[in-house]
């Protein structure tokens, strides 16, 4: 024969079967080997690389969202300095230090991030529910779900967290650095 297909009804039952031909194909000379295609990995393997290439794409529209999004908070917290500069300056005048208008400015930017970070993920949250019922309506399997860790959510808001007072940093440092006689004199 040239061909011959061999079919399990269990995973272990097919490794079995590939761990004999390979041992088997160990202890003859390479014309007597058998040389089998294993269609099931195949598959596997092809439905993997769709997965990964698929993941890297959202990956790279995450970073562009997180990038641009980084850059509005640090926008609005530079509004937010140059609307607000008379209180640098009252808060400069009654005796604020830099420091102090500096942390007034970074925690207003912590907020905002920490605000943003909450709201996606209970939006995520409350969206798996419409997304289960779809997962289970195609593919009539109750046993998928699509879910949203706690410990997955808790890490997403602390990098929304961190990165909005990487970008509300600058913002706040040229607030600090206001002189309080100029900033009183502004309108």
């Amino acid at each position: 024969p040239s061909c011959i297909s061999l079919y399990t009804d269990t995973f272990e039952n097919k490794e079995k079967i590939a761990a004999q031909i390979r041992e088997y194909n160990q202890s003859v000379p390479e014309e007597d080997q058998i040389s089998y295609t294993d269609y099931v990995a195949l598959m596997i393997s092809s439905v993997t690389t769709i997965i990964n290439v698929i993941t890297y794409v959202l990956i790279a529209f995450v970073a562009v969202s997180l990038l641009v999004s980084s850059i509005m908070i640090g926008i609005i917290t530079y509004i937010s300095v140059l609307e607000r500069t008379k209180e640098i300056g009252i808060l400069r005048a009654v005796g604020a230090s830099r420091k102090d208008v500096r942390r007034v400015f970074t925690s207003e930017a912590l907020i905002i991030g920490l605000a943003a970070g909450i709201l996606g993920v209970l939006i995520s949250g409350f969206l798996t529910i419409p997304i289960n019922s779809i997962i289970h309506s195609l593919s009539g399997d109750q046993g998928i779900n699509a879910t949203l860790p706690l410990q997955g959510a808790l890490i997403l808001v602390a990098i929304s967290a961190v990165l909005s007072l990487i970008a509300g940093w600058l913002p706040a440092r040229i607030a600090a650095k206001k002189n309080p006689v100029e900033a009183l004199r502004s309108e």
